[in-house]
């Protein structure tokens, strides 16, 4: 049996204990696995995330950009904060090498053949915890068709994670019928957010987003949308996180750009660093032109 260490003299007593809240709003009641999960999303540094979202083939297959996630995503997952996918694109193509947080798809159900907001949950909790995932997102249509159906997903799948220390991602979809406005996406933030959701991800709008993310009691992340000109994708990703956003959650603005791992990095400045998006644009060039 070893020797026993001498007892310590040196308590500090005089030095209270320090107990610092959680970096992210809404969240300092959580488990510490919960807030370990998030930490692995968002940066602790600058409380912020940068998303990459490369998920779309769940619903409408292999996406421009998305061919091969081998080819395309793997090389430039590195710069991203946490990759956004499905449990099959995780298995089959990124190596288990990859450290970074993982959010994975647990919704699904119908194509874009069909009614999208017909979704229903598709990944187990011991599934998810099995890959090691840091959250699972999950669509809510808040004014769809099946509106209830995909906030009781939302809610059974929050019961779950809540059990386990499993983050929970609630992605507003929004119809093609629907008003893109600022009252809308309060509402539907406001309802993930009170009815449990960890933290949401909803798109920007010019007018009216930071009452968006002001009202939202949790963190919020900017959904990319689809592709623009990367000079204003990296204006609309400064001004949601100045207007409040706890991040971005982009993918065709990055896979589809014409320089996917310059989009990201420039991306990462304007997210991490306020960098302003004609600096951050710049710094795309100069990383384009090598």
């Amino acid at each position: 049996m070893p020797e026993a260490d001498k007892e310590g003299k040196q308590f500090y007593q005089d030095v209270p204990m320090k107990t610092d809240g959680f970096f992210l709003k809404g969240c300092n009641s959580f488990d510490w696995g919960m807030k370990n999960r998030l930490s692995r999303i968002f940066n602790p540094r600058s409380g912020r995330t940068v998303m990459l979202a490369v998920d779309h083939g769940y619903f409408q297959g292999p996406t421009t950009g998305l061919e091969r996630i081998d080819l395309n995503i793997v090389p430039i997952a590195p710069y991203a904060d946490t990759l956004m996918l499905t449990r099959g694109m995780l298995r089959s193509s990124l190596p288990p090498s990859y450290n970074r947080g993982i959010v994975l798809r647990a919704s699904g159900g119908p194509s874009i053949l069909h009614e999208l907001s017909n979704e229903h949950l598709a990944l187990d909790m011991e599934e998810a915890l099995r890959l090691n995932a840091a959250a699972l997102a999950v669509q809510v249509f808040i004014g769809g068709e099946y509106e209830t159906q995909s906030v009781h997903n939302m809610t059974r799948l929050i019961d779950k994670g809540m059990r386990y220390g499993m983050p929970i991602l609630a992605v507003t979809a929004v119809g093609k019928e629907m008003n893109r406005d600022a009252r809308y996406f309060r509402l539907a933030c406001r309802m993930c957010a009170e009815l449990g959701a960890t933290y949401v991800k909803t798109y920007y709008i010019p007018k009216g987003f930071d009452t968006v993310a002001a009202s939202c009691p949790v963190p919020v992340v900017m959904a990319g949308g689809k592709k623009i000109p990367e000079k204003d994708a990296l204006t609309m990703a400064y001004n949601a996180v100045q207007e409040g956003a706890a991040g971005v959650d982009m993918g065709r603005n990055i896979f589809q750009s014409e320089a996917p791992a310059a989009m990201i990095q420039a991306v990462g400045k304007v997210v991490h660093e306020d960098m302003p998006p004609k600096e951050a644009y710049q710094f795309y060039l100069e990383l384009c032109q090598g």
